[in-house]
């Protein structure tokens, strides 16, 4: 399989620009007071998600690569819109959750970006299955994550 260097690097830079957007709500406020006194005992320890969520963001590039690659002319669109919107979504969580200090309000949008999730694991399933199994982690981890802002939240 001959690699598509370009689809490959725009992959890169929208899941990573998206990235690096979240992060800037996020970075400021994990070392805070805020933060500190709401996180459960078992939230991992603060090193952990940018090692994780940069394994994430990885998979998630090479699933969005795999699945555009393979995919149909008329299933691109689909493509687009679902992981544009499950992008949308992840950044969207730290600016709640991070910046308005919402996790009420941020459990409830994570499910939503779980959904996404779902939605993007069963599209990509049907162009090309190792893509699909590459958000599987993302999914498992996202649910985690819900655990524990349902545990800051309620």
């Amino acid at each position: 399989m001959k690699i598509r260097w370009k689809i490959l690097a725009l992959s890169f830079v929208i899941v990573f620009g998206v990235a690096f957007l979240g992060s800037l709500f996020t970075t400021p406020v994990t070392n805070s007071e805020w933060y500190e006194s709401i996180k459960p005992a078992i939230t991992p320890p603060n090193y952990v998600f940018p090692i994780v969520w940069n394994i994430l963001f990885l998979l998630i590039t090479i699933s969005i690569y795999l699945s555009w690659t393979s995919a149909k002319k008329k299933q691109k669109t689909k493509l687009a819109w679902a992981f544009g919107i499950n992008l949308f979504l992840n950044a969207l969580w730290s600016l709640i959750f991070f910046t308005m200090k919402n996790p009420p309000l941020a459990f409830f949008e994570l499910i939503l970006l779980d959904i996404s999730i779902f939605f993007l694991i069963y599209t990509t399933n049907k162009i090309d299955k190792t893509s699909s199994y590459l958000l599987i982690p993302y999914f498992l981890w996202v649910t985690f994550a819900g655990y524990l802002n349902y545990l800051m939240a309620f």
